[in-house]
């Protein structure tokens, strides 16, 4: 599968959505641009770093939310956002403290201490998106990171995202 090519300069702060109907390829350019899947041509340029050919230092700054939860079901939430946050390089107490604010910022707090197989879909889902968001992440890529969540939950997400 190519990648179709377009310039487009992006700033900190700013939001980009992938819209289309269902097959339209959003999930797989997201997939290639994240190294899943590999793109036979195109060129894709993020922050000055070419992904395609530098993947590893990409990543570096990468925080991904796929579209199905992939986590850990006999890890907790606390545990999913310290492994995480630990694996984009965070130590000590600062994992401590972005993991609580992570936790609150979710809506979290009342299921902290559970296992993630236990969780409803909506507070999966919740999870997946503050896995991508710890440890700093200064690209973020969501798909679909509000499916199964209520409504409140999604204003919440969609504000915590703008903020």
């Amino acid at each position: 599968m190519a990648v179709a090519g377009t310039n487009m300069t992006m700033y900190n702060g700013q939001i980009f959505a992938l819209l289309g109907h269902n097959g339209a390829g959003k999930t797989t350019t997201i997939s290639m641009l994240t190294g899943l899947l590999e793109a036979n041509s195109g060129r894709a340029e993020v922050r000055g770093i070419d992904i395609f050919n530098n993947m590893d230092e990409f990543r570096k700054n990468l925080g991904i939310c796929p579209q199905h939860d992939v986590l850990f079901e006999f890890l907790t939430v606390r545990e999913h956002l310290e492994l995480f946050s630990a694996f984009k390089g965070k130590t000590g107490d600062h994992i401590k403290a972005e993991v609580e604010k992570m936790i609150q910022d979710l809506d979290l707090a009342s299921v902290g201490d559970q296992i993630s197989k236990t969780l409803s879909g909506g507070q999966k889902r919740k999870l997946s998106v503050g896995i991508a968001l710890i440890g700093d992440s200064k690209i973020v890529l969501l798909d679909e990171p509000s499916s199964g969540m209520d409504t409140t939950s999604r204003r919440r997400l969609w504000e915590m995202l703008k903020g």
